[in-house]
This record gives structure tokens, C-alpha cells and sequence, in this order.
């Protein structure tokens, strides 16, 4: 378990590649009370809707040999794009003084998409990250974790 310190009106971001809970500490620091803000998910698709059939092929120029091409990873797409749609909304909150400070946790994955988008402004109002996946904890393990209380 970890000891941070959430202090009052700071947000908890939890976070993996299709949910996203926004927590606001409605108590203080010593006394923490997590309660939701919001919640986005992202309804992936089967892999058979998301792309084609079948990998490509390529033809080479000499001769008569052709390959496959390697199948793009959909699901991995639809992470990304969820992540980086998730840092812009951070990021206009925080520009709109919906908060001043949140702290990040999201599994190691998630947090290597997460990282290269952050802004300036996001960057300064990160207190901490969190390498820990707790989206499907309830909010109170979810504070006991992040506190260790």
C-alpha cells in the first residue's frame, strides 16, 4: 500500500486503456474522501469489426516471392486513442480551474501513452503517478491503496 497525501480538491485520475474514474478529495489531506466526478469507458469492439479479414500481402519488386503484412493491433489503437482523449479532457479541466493538482494511476501501459501527451500545464498539476491498475476497485479500496488508511 502507498502513503500519499491527497489533498483537499485534488483529483485522483484511475485509470486503464478503456475506463477512466475522475475522483475529487472532498475531505482533507489527513481525512480523504473520494468521491466520483466522472466516468468514461470505452465500448471496444470484437477485432472481426474493427479491421479487415485478413493480413495484407506485399509483392516483391524482384522476382515472384510475396509476404504478409504484419495485422494492426485495433485494440491497441482504441487504448491509444482513449488515453490521449482522456489527457485532453485533463487537461481543459485544469485549464478551466476545475482543478489544480491530480495525481495519475494507471497500469505501466497506460501510463507509457499517457506520459509523451501530457501538456505543460498538465505536467505542473501532476502531484503523482501510480503505476497500479486499480479501475475495477470499489472508491473506497481505491483511497485506501492510494493513503494506506
Amino acid at each position: 500500500m502507498l502513503e500519499l497525501k491527497i489533498h483537499q480538491g485534488e483529483w485522483v485520475v484511475v485509470c486503464d486503456g478503456a475506463k477512466a474514474l475522475i475522483l475529487e478529495n472532498i475531505g482533507d489531506a489527513k481525512f480523504p474522501n473520494l468521491k466520483m466526478v466522472e466516468v468514461f469507458e470505452h465500448k471496444s469492439l470484437a477485432t472481426r469489426d474493427l479491421g479487415t479479414d485478413k493480413p495484407g500481402r506485399s509483392h516483391s519488386s524482384l522476382g515472384h516471392g510475396s509476404s504478409s503484412v504484419e495485422q494492426t493491433d485495433w485494440h491497441d489503437q482504441e487504448e491509444r486513442a482513449f488515453l490521449l482523449q482522456l489527457i485532453k479532457h485533463l487537461d481543459a479541466a485544469v485549464g478551466a480551474g476545475k482543478t489544480k493538482s491530480l495525481i495519475i494511476a494507471a497500469p505501466p501501459r497506460a501510463l507509457g501513452v499517457l506520459r509523451p501527451a501530457y501538456t505543460h500545464r498538465l505536467r505542473d498539476a501532476i502531484s503523482a503517478e501510480v503505476d497500479k491498475d486499480f479501475v475495477k476497485l470499489p472508491v473506497h479500496q481505491i483511497e485506501k491503496q492510494l493513503t494506506g488508511t
